[in-house]
C-alpha cells in the first residue's frame, strides 16, 4: 500500500536536505516542534494542511510545488505497484506479454513546469496491456 504521508514526508526532507538546513532549523521557523517534524519527515504523522503551510513557508517552498512533486511520486509508486501486481498470474485475468521499461531513478522538477525522469541503462520486466 502507498502512503501519502510517506511520500510527503520524502520530499519535505529532501528539499530541507537541498537547502542544507538542519530538522531544528526548520522546526524553529516553521514554529512546530522537532520531534513533531521528525515524525512528519519519517512518515508516521499525517501533516494537516496548516502544518504544511508553516513547514512550506519555512523552506520557501509553495504547497503547490511540493504537492507536485508528491503528486510525480505517487503516480509513479503507483505504476511500480501495478506493474508489479500485474506480473502475478491471476485465474481471472489472462496472460499479458511482457516488456521491456527503463526503471525511473530520478525525477527532476524545473521552473519552466517540465520533468525530468531520469533512468539507468538497465530495465525492468513489466506487463503491457
Amino acid at each position: 500500500m502507498i502512503l501519502l504521508r510517506r511520500l510527503l514526508g520524502d520530499v519535505l526532507r529532501r528539499q530541507r536536505q537541498r537547502q542544507g538546513r538542519t530538522l531544528r532549523e526548520v522546526s524553529s521557523s516553521a514554529r512546530v516542534s522537532l520531534g513533531y517534524l521528525s515524525e512528519v519527515e519519517r512518515g508516521q504523522k499525517e501533516a494537516s494542511s496548516e502544518l504544511l503551510a508553516a513547514i512550506c513557508d519555512a523552506l520557501d517552498l509553495r504547497m503547490s510545488e511540493l504537492l507536485r512533486e508528491v503528486s510525480d511520486e505517487l503516480a509513479l509508486a503507483e505504476l511500480a505497484q501495478s506493474a508489479a501486481s500485474d506480473t502475478v498470474p491471476s485465474p481471472m485475468r489472462p496472460m499479458l506479454n511482457p516488456v521491456r521499461v527503463p526503471r525511473v531513478t530520478s525525477v527532476t522538477h524545473h521552473p519552466d513546469e517540465r520533468v525530468t525522469i531520469k533512468a539507468p541503462s538497465e530495465a525492468v520486466d513489466v506487463v503491457a496491456a
